[in-house]
């Protein structure tokens, strides 16, 4: 039997499960998840979603130590306390400026530490990094609408080859563990610039529902689980 947590951004979740004060990208994202447990899962499962922050106050339930949990945060705005395989991961990848700089000195890319005003990208390279290594999906772009994405946006062998080198170097670096993984960049006179990486399917992800087999929520839960996955394809 599988204990699944999944961890969200919200003011509160009751002990129904009831998420409470949250935006529509993170009930969706939850409603994605579990639905890939439901449908990828033979196994019994039990899940139970938290807010963040109750992570400080109620735990007394959660064994670390326990192998039948499985941790599926959807927050990158964790409590530095809280365990779990990814936990320091999390950390690294929350400090973005820190790891702008390790991009900067170790792999010789410009990034957004470098422009002066606040700045963002606005593209995605969903990286579903398996045991047996990584799967680059197709990148992910924003559209006119705010939390609405687009999933595949065509983008030419020569801008894709240093974004998978990127991503590999990154993560083989950081020692990541088998999960979903989304590379953030963008791009100013044609030069790439890196932004950050989301330890999870952030809310991109949410544009390769019913476009990209399986989709990257099926992907997170399949990687957490350590279920094989032969290939990412996208529908026609």
């Amino acid at each position: 039997m599988y204990k699944v947590l999944i961890i969200i951004n919200a003011q509160q979740v009751s002990n129904q499960g009831t998420i409470l004060s949250t935006s529509p990208a993170t009930q969706r994202m939850s409603a994605a998840l579990k639905d890939a447990i439901v449908t990828e899962t033979k196994e019994e499962t039990m899940v139970k979603i938290v807010a963040a922050h109750q992570l400080l106050h109620q735990t007394s339930w959660y064994d670390p130590e326990d192998p039948s949990w499985i941790c599926c945060p959807l927050t990158i705005e964790l409590p530095p306390q809280f365990n779990f395989p990814n936990a320091q991961l999390f950390q690294t990848f929350r400090d973005i400026k820190g790891t702008r700089k390790w991009v900067e000195k170790h792999l010789n890319l410009r990034t957004g530490n470098q422009i002066k005003k606040v700045w963002h990208g606005n593209y995605w390279l969903p990286i579903v990094y398996t045991a047996k290594g990584p799967l680059y999906g197709e990148v992910i772009g924003e559209t006119q609408l705010p939390n609405w994405f687009r999933q595949p946006i065509d983008f030419p062998d020569e801008k894709r080859q240093p974004l998978y080198r990127l991503g590999h170097d990154l993560l083989f670096a950081f020692t990541a563990q088998p999960s979903v993984y989304l590379l953030q960049f963008g791009f100013q006179n044609d030069t790439l610039i890196f932004d950050r990486v989301w330890p999870f399917p952030a809310a991109p992800a949410l544009a390769s529902i019913d476009v990209q087999k399986p989709n990257l929520y099926a992907c997170y839960w399949q990687c957490l689980i350590q279920q094989p996955i032969q290939d990412l394809v996208i529908s026609s």
